[in-house]
This record gives C-alpha cells, sequence and structure tokens, in this order.
C-alpha cells in the first residue's frame, strides 16, 4: 500500500508516495524550500506544491515543527512563524490540497515512528529515544515501542540556552565549528538527556546522520548505545504516512 507523507521543515519542504509494506519511499522525492518567513498560507503552498509534483489524489501524512494535538492543532511554532499556534493544521493543508484527508504530527515522532516499526529502533524494548538534529533538535520517546508524543526535548536547557541553539547542526554550520566541538556539545546534550530518562537506545537522526562515522566516535560518557537513523532523512515522510494509514 501507498501513503503520501510530507516532512516540513525549517529549511525545506519534502515529500512523496511511501511503500508501507517496505517502509521505504515508493519515487525519489520532491523538495521545496521553506517560505520565510513559514507562514501557515506560504508552507501550505509549498505542500500543495510538492503534492501535485506527484498528481497525488489520495490521503496525506505531514510532519510539523512543533507540538500537534489530535492529529490536526498546532500548539507551539519554534522554528516557523508564530501564527502557526492554534492553526488546525490538518483543516489548512486539506482545503489547500482540494479536501483530500489529511493527518498532522510532530515532525520528530513522525520519523520516531518510522525508525521504530521499520529501522534502527525495530523489536527494542526499554526506553527508545530518536533525536533529530536539524534546523533545531527533535525527540521522539518511546517506552516498550510505544511513542510518548510531543517531548520536544530539543528546548531543555543547556548552558542557558535552548538546547537546540547550542547543539543543532543548524548551529554547527553558524558557528562553523569543527566536528570535534560540535561534538563536544553533543555530549553534554545527550548526557543531560540521559539523566533524565535512562534510555537503553539512543537513536541520532536528522540530516546529519548521513555522516555519523564523522562524529558519532567522539562522544564519550554516554551509557545507552548510540547508533545512527537507519532511514536517514526519509524517516519524517516514512512516518507521516505511516500515521496518515493509520488515522485516515
Amino acid at each position: 500500500m501507498q501513503i503520501f507523507g510530507v516532512d516540513i521543515g525549517g529549511s525545506g519542504i519534502k515529500g512523496a508516495p511511501v511503500d508501507l509494506d517496505k517502509g521505504e519511499l515508493a519515487q525519489e522525492r520532491c523538495k521545496v524550500l521553506t517560505p520565510h518567513p513559514a507562514t501557515p498560507d506560504g508552507v501550505a503552498d509549498g505542500v500543495k506544491q510538492v503534492v501535485d509534483h506527484f498528481g497525488w489524489t489520495g490521503p496525506v501524512g505531514l510532519t510539523f515543527p512543533g507540538v500537534v494535538t489530535g492529529g490536526a492543532m498546532v500548539r507551539t511554532a519554534a522554528n516557523v512563524d508564530e501564527s502557526w499556534i492554534d492553526t488546525d493544521a490538518r483543516a489548512l493543508f486539506s482545503g489547500r490540497l482540494g479536501g483530500l484527508p489529511a493527518t498532522v504530527l510532530n515532525d520528530a515522532d513522525a520519523a520516531g515512528v518510522a525508525e521504530v516499526r521499520f529501522g534502527a529502533g525495530r523489536d527494542r524494548r526499554g526506553t527508545v529515544i530518536l533525536l533529530t538534529f536539524g534546523t533545531g533538535i527533535g525527540s521522539a520517546v518511546f517506552v516498550d515501542g510505544v511513542l510518548v508524543p510531543n517531548t520536544e526535548l530539543g528546548h531543555l536547557e543547556l548552558n542557558g540556552h535552548d538546547a537546540e541553539k547550542r547543539a543543532s547542526s543548524k548551529a554547527k554550520e553558524d558557528g562553523d565549528m569543527t566536528w570535534e566541538h560540535w561534538a563536544r556539545r553533543v555530549q553534554k546534550y545527550l548526557a543531560h538527556v540521559e539523566m533524565l530518562f535512562s534510555p537503553e537506545l539512543f537513536i541520532i537522526g536528522g540530516g546529519v546522520s548521513r555522516k555519523s562515522d564523522k562524529f558519532l566516535h567522539l562522544i564519550e560518557g554516554i551509557r545507552a548505545e548510540m547508533v545512527p537513523a537507519q532511514l536517514q532523512n526519509n524517516a519524517g515522510i516514512v512516518g507521516a504516512a505511516m500515521s496518515a494509514a493509520e488515522h485516515g
């Protein structure tokens, strides 16, 4: 079965039909830049562009970089325009897509759902935490395979700042940090999360997961196992489609 998934990020909006039997993209994804400011109307236009690229006419699952409740309502908007807060994203996207059924969930939760079903978290019990390092830091927490939604651990305080302001991949780029310098910041962040949750496994996701060989071995003192996300930066698209199939 194929369902369309869209992953909305702070820098890009990407989507593709997903083969839900295999947990992989059925076609090469289409990506457009996230508008700035990333207003609801602007983002919805980008989503329509991605979906129309494939001529898709069925249900659509979408991720959002913030807290989403009930598959629809946006409650926070850290890396997009504040006008998103209290927006019914499901109604917005469905309307812009000509009435196609839409389901919306937190972006890291979507990536985590995909990794737990098809990737690095498959068949893992106990507490598993996926962290996506990108424009911000997203988180998905699972206990015996069950998602605890909307954890948003990127906003934990680290050295007096939101952790994502210190340890996201955007912070690395903006600060022109070496991999060693950035890894030390990630290490401090992981140590803080580990102190709070004592997970058995950290899954490191987001675009930077493609370069895990450059930094994971530099992180020391973490008791939990650390592995890169297997679906890498397609995990959000796959998880969004999974959510649409479940709730459609």
